[in-house]
């Protein structure tokens, strides 16, 4: 009876190492998959640091700095290198569109001119949440193109997004978390990138992704209109991610909207 207590005691004390060797930590993968997201896509990497930040990333002076700051928040679901590359290339889309940005030009001349809006606290919710959910459509489309460059499963967009806590809407209705972003990277990739939903990904937060995203699939194709306009609307979304890479990419990391606030904050002669 000793001998097989032992026995059972060594085991577990064998396998517990092993266990730990196995966590997967995120946090220790963000520069080397960083690096690789943009030398893979022919962006230079040289001195850009990749860091793990605990509140909302604010990557407005990246262009100063050279740093991307990525949410430990969003990290804490990837539980892969595929998944981790799917949190970090959301951010660098967001640079390479340039939104950041984008906003500072446009507080800047709101700021210069004299013109004097008010609006509601309501309407300005409204335009603000509709803007943040445009905004982050735009960076994962980038965020596929540029995984797939770097040899990533861009399906992991997906489940990273659907690993989140959903709304008690979502509970109601029976669709995953973050179902409208998570629907748009699947329509992309489905439009531009065919073969890797041949690839699949093996988890069941892809899997029951998969029941909705087939649902509305179906939906859509059942009308001549939403079929037309989908294929419009993917059709341009490839278009405008490539640009908008090749253009960051021949201006050495700076995008449209960095070059354009560069010039108006210039010191005047």
């Amino acid at each position: 009876m000793k001998k097989v207590l032992l026995s059972l005691f060594v085991a577990i004390a064998v396998g517990i190492p092993s266990f730990a060797a196995t966590t997967y930590n995120p946090a220790s993968k963000v520069q080397e998959v960083g690096e690789k997201l943009l030398t893979k896509s022919g962006i230079p990497a040289t001195n850009v640091k990749f860091t793990v930040v605990s509140d909302t990333p604010n990557n407005s002076e990246f262009i100063s700095t050279k740093v991307v700051n990525v949410s430990s928040a969003e990290l804490a679901f990837a539980g892969n290198d595929n998944e981790t590359a799917a949190v970090v290339a959301n951010q660098l889309g967001h640079i390479i569109f340039g939104h950041a940005s984008k906003n500072k030009v446009m507080n800047l001349l709101q700021s210069t001119t004299n013109t004097n809006i008010t609006t509601s606290a309501t309407v300005q919710t409204f335009a603000s949440n509709y803007q943040t959910t445009k905004e982050d459509k735009e960076a994962d489309l980038v965020a596929v193109n540029l995984m797939v460059a770097a040899g990533y499963n861009p399906l992991a967009a997906i489940v990273v997004y659907t690993k989140q806590t959903g709304t008690y809407w979502d509970t109601i209705i029976g669709r995953p978390a973050n179902a409208e972003k998570a629907l748009n990277i699947y329509d992309y990739i489905a439009y531009v990138y065919p073969d890797k939903l041949k690839v699949g990904y093996g988890c069941n937060e892809y899997r029951n992704f998969l029941t909705y995203a087939k649902s509305a699939t179906e939906t859509r194709n059942a009308n001549k209109k939403l079929v037309k306009k989908h294929d419009k609307t993917y059709k341009k979304a490839q278009k405008t991610t490539a640009d908008k890479i090749a253009k960051f990419k021949i201006r050495g990391g700076i995008s449209g909207w960095d070059a354009v606030y560069g010039l108006l904050n210039a010191p005047q002669q």
